[in-house]
């Protein structure tokens, strides 16, 4: 696994990471505890050291396993926890984003993870209009200068908020959804955010798992599963399911990109690797549902880059075919 430098500390942490929405236990169907320890542990095992949940994945379960997780493993002091805050449902919005609340979300979060101080903590998708208030990111320096969080960064849903956030003092991370159909931020955000030194955080680059080149048209997925109710954005930003783009569209744009797969790969270390040949990139945190798909998550890292003449193809089918058929804020 190869690292590279995160944060205003320049953290090393492997350019792989564990996105942890999924052990939560609910938008992608039910997990076990048991199961939920496999992967960790074999993402751990991997050389995966950047671990990604929020406090409402699972109204805190995802945060509470990770957090038996470091208990249990030796190698907790290499382990990176991002975890983020804003979209819990008490008190919900706008009383997520008062002092008092975000306070209490950290207090709640040290607890389930039970540490000292939150390695990196993030506002969690919150309104544009808050961001441009500035409130939030006072009382996140607040909480920096008294040692309750050790960096703050912000995911979020578009490249106006990212540019928004970059205005900020502090901020020390984007995460931003960013993958072979979804493309944008590659050329209005990153020049900006390597000159200003600050790390980028890739979620959904499997696009909800549709880049693993799995599914057709007539898959189906779990009532309780994201990808079954929130395909057209009915429970939350539809840019979170399949990136945006309507489900069949998107199964017919992977058909288009299965060719340019590499000699060994599968289509899902493709897709990882396309992102991480972007210099601009720190990690990529895609979920895993077992211990095997962390392992081989993860070993894209130590396969090498793709030609150029692939990028080029990748990027000549996203601007024909993709581009124009996301949906929500881009």
């Amino acid at each position: 696994m190869n690292n590279r430098a995160f944060g205003s500390g320049k953290t090393p942490v492997s350019e792989i990471g564990l996105g942890c929405w999924q052990i939560g236990g609910a938008d992608w169907g039910s997990v076990t505890d048991a199961e939920a320890f496999e992967i960790l542990a074999a993402a751990l095992d991997s050389g995966t050291t950047f671990f990604d949940t929020a406090d409402v994945y699972g109204l805190g379960r995802s945060e509470e396993l990770v957090g038996r997780f470091l208990k249990k493993t030796s190698l907790a002091d290499a382990i990176t926890v991002a975890t983020k805050m804003g979209r819990f449902p008490e008190p919900g919005w706008p009383g997520n984003f008062t002092a008092e609340a975000m306070r209490a979300h950290t207090e709640a979060s040290l607890k389930r993870l039970q540490v000292g101080a939150l390695d990196l903590t993030q506002l969690h998708c919150i309104p544009t209009e808050v961001l441009r208030r500035g409130e939030v990111f006072e009382t996140l320096r607040a909480l920096l200068a008294e040692g309750k969080i050790k960096q703050f960064g912000v995911s979020v849903e578009s490249m106006e908020e990212a540019h928004l956030c970059l205005d900020q003092q502090g901020v020390s991370s984007l995460q931003i959804i960013f993958n072979m159909i979804r493309q944008k931020p590659a050329e209005v955000l990153f020049e900006r955010a390597q000159t200003l030194g600050v790390s980028l955080i890739v979620r959904l680059p499997l696009a909800s798992g549709l880049l693993a080149g799995k599914y057709s048209r007539d898959t189906t997925f779990a009532e309780q599963d994201h990808r079954n109710y929130n395909r057209d954005g009915a429970a939350f930003n539809v840019g979170e399911t399949f990136a945006g783009i309507p489900f069949e569209k998107a199964v017919e744009i992977v058909e288009l990109l299965r060719p340019f797969v590499p000699a060994g790969m599968t289509m899902a270390q493709m897709a990882l690797r396309w992102c991480l040949d972007f210099e601009a990139v720190t990690v990529v945190i895609p979920g895993a549902r077992s211990a095997a798909m962390a392992r081989a998550n993860a070993a894209a890292s130590a396969l090498p880059p793709l030609e150029g003449v692939t990028h080029a193809a990748i990027r000549e089918i996203y601007h024909r075919y993709a581009e124009s058929a996301i949906r929500g804020p881009y």
